[in-house]
């Protein structure tokens, strides 16, 4: 009851506060009858979720601790569910404590870091879930990286030891002699499997180690204490390691529960890595908070999404980048609608397919939502609004304390008054999204990274008033008069052209329609004697189908002549991350030198039609013989 009451008084000082104050009070009558059920409802959930984490930090409770309630409440309940395995609550805190018991007898402190490299399956959410038990920070590595960046990737995190899946011990061999004093520890699915030389066999060592509860040091073992590190996708720069303590863990897992109004009864199809934000919290983190099921995947695959969730009745099913668009480039098919999935959440379902992919899939509901893994500042879609990553209230907004800001076109920086304090954005105003830093609440703090001068960086100070701190997302949104969120771009991903600002996300919109939904991306490249960065897109096509005339006449019809892109570059290989985007990074350093590329390259005349790029062209653009 104190909950409505809360909710009913925060409704009704919006609305005095909105009448009293706004100049055209009766189109603010409108946009409050319009959201009013909508902030009631998102105001609702956001509290209980708040009154969650009070309560559990307050009694002292981690994600361990909240998986042991979990056990005692269903040990023969299923948590995971993945191929013809099922592990019950039960088995997997068997299997956690095992694990627990026996890092404890080895060489490190606790506190100590411990990378985690392994593919999808149950024994890597009891892996990083033991070494919270016994009071150690598993460091989830992604799985694709090889030699250097692996490399940097575990020093990143400071890791003392490399727990890995035996799929991987080829990746682990080549880099070994690299990381001296790093203890290997090898972790088989099947018996007998060759151990890589100087690495200890996990399965062999933990055989008969006790299954018995493991005894958590209090000290070690708080709500604010580290759980695990996540890294950034690396699109761009090498990958770094964020810190995700007990209750930003529980906020995110929780957070989408409630948030999108989820039950103990669905069970969740995660086909995403478990390394990564999506998949290793949001979709597996509701199953050892809250007492869901998940069905694990090995690795994502488009013809077999709906076959899996029709297998193994999914009620929920993730999405994540580009996966949305891969399912609606199939063939249609009876399982299409044959499955029993009400709602999908994640996000990256581009706005320009939205619809067309909820009718043919038959899915009720979208949860698309928003958010950096080390941030502080989550929104998320909760009433279908086609397009929207979130929404706050227009005018009862400080329940949750985000904002957008006006930003210099140039420099990137945050536009500032003669008093020094930043400039909010107006509606439909596109600027910089950041959240209010305020390490007392859980839902506003920021941990940042291993790295703190990494951290540092994240941070804008003195914004709307002298000695606050906001996080810098480094995402440019758009809110419209009725406090919906769309994301637009990437700060960085968009470049200045002919004197025009150029959106890539938009660029890429367009092209993706144009081309039939294949993998393309956008990006701003230097041409020698111009100002700012010209457009290249880089378009997978391994089959040699794509028909640049076609292309061509597209751009001109639906885009500006400063935001078509100056160059093509068609790749025969796809070069993503572990999270299906685009490497966006590596394709912008080669640009369009086809002295370094073997991929065929085009450049687009003053006809509008694309032509090869050959030496001869090439060199005229550098040597500034052709303008453009």
């Amino acid at each position: 009851m104190m909950e409505y009451y809360q909710i009913g008084l925060t409704a009704i000082a919006a609305f005095i506060v909105a009448y009293l104050f706004t100049g055209s009070r009766w189109h603010t009558l409108c946009i409050i009858g319009k959201t009013l059920p909508r902030d009631v409802l998102g105001a609702y959930r956001f509290l209980k979720i708040n009154i969650l984490l009070w309560y559990w930090e307050r009694k002292g409770l981690t994600v361990a601790k909240l998986f042991t309630k979990q056990v005692e409440k269903n040990p023969d309940k299923i948590v995971i569910i993945f191929e013809d395995q099922r592990w019950t609550y039960g088995q997997l805190d068997e299997y956690s404590n095992r694990l627990a018991r026996y890092i404890r007898t080895q060489p490190m402190s606790r506190g100590d870091s411990v990378a985690v490299i392994m593919e999808n399956r149950p024994e890597y959410v009891g892996t990083w879930l033991g070494l919270s038990k016994a009071g150690f920070v598993g460091a989830l590595v992604n799985t694709n990286l090889r030699k250097d960046v692996l490399i940097h990737s575990i020093k990143a995190a400071n890791s003392k030891s490399v727990i890995f899946g035996a799929e991987l011990r080829d990746a682990i061999d080549e880099i070994k002699d690299k990381l001296p004093g790093v203890g290997l520890y090898q972790s088989s699915e099947k018996p007998d499997t060759p151990v890589v030389e100087g690495a200890v066999d996990l399965n062999k060592s933990m055989v008969n180690i006790s299954s018995d509860a493991v005894e958590v040091d209090l000290s070690l073992g708080c709500p604010r204490d580290k759980l695990i590190y996540i890294y950034t996708s690396g699109t761009t720069g090498m990958p770094k390691a964020a810190v995700i303590n007990n209750l930003r863990y529980m906020l995110m897992s929780c957070g989408v529960y409630y948030m999108l109004g989820l039950e103990h009864t669905d069970r969740v199809y995660d086909p995403l890595p478990l390394y990564h934000t999506a998949g290793g919290i949001i979709g597996v983190g509701p199953a050892l908070c809250v007492g869901i099921t998940v069905v694990l995947r090995r690795k994502f695959s488009a013809s077999k999404f709906w076959a899996d969730c029709i297998e193994h009745r999914c009620t929920v099913a993730q999405y994540i980048g580009e996966i949305c668009r891969f399912l609606l480039s199939l063939p249609p098919s009876p399982n299409d609608t044959a499955h029993n999935v009400r709602l999908m959440y994640g996000n990256g379902l581009r706005p320009q397919i939205w619809e067309s992919f909820v009718k043919r899939f038959n899915v009720e509901q979208i949860g698309e939502f928003y958010g950096a893994t080390e941030g502080n500042s989550n929104l998320v879609n909760i009433d279908n609004r086609p397009g929207a990553v979130g929404f706050v209230p227009r005018f009862g907004d400080a329940l949750y304390r985000v904002a957008l800001l006006r930003i210099d076109d140039e420099t990137g920086e945050p536009v500032r008054g003669p008093d020094g304090l930043c400039t909010r954005c107006k509606p439909d105003e596109p600027g910089i999204f950041v959240g209010k830093i305020n390490p007392k609440k859980a839902v506003h703090d920021f941990r940042g990274y291993a790295d703190e001068k990494e951290s540092e960086k994240k941070i804008i100070r003195d914004v709307f008033k002298k000695g606050d701190r906001f996080f810098n997302s480094g995402d440019i949104l758009v809110m419209d008069e009725l406090g919906y969120f769309y994301f637009k771009d990437r700060r960085g991903d968009t470049f200045r052209w002919k004197g025009e600002n150029v959106a890539t996300a938009e660029v890429e919109a367009v092209i993706s329609n144009i081309i039939g939904l294949r993998d393309s991306v956008v990006y701003g490249v230097e041409v020698p004697g111009n100002e700012g960065k010209a457009g290249m897109v880089a378009i997978y096509d391994p089959h040699q189908t794509l028909c640049l005339q076609e292309l061509a006449d597209g751009l001109k019809k639906s885009l500006p002549a400063y935001a078509r892109p100056l160059f093509v570059r068609v790749l025969a290989e796809l070069p993503l991350t572990g999270t299906y985007k685009l490497k966006k990074g590596d394709l912008q350093v080669q640009g369009f030198d086809i002295t370094q590329i073997k991929d065929p390259v085009y450049f687009l005349e003053k006809s509008g039609n694309y032509v090869r790029l050959t030496e001869q062209l090439h060199h005229d653009l550098v040597e500034e013989k052709i303008r453009v």
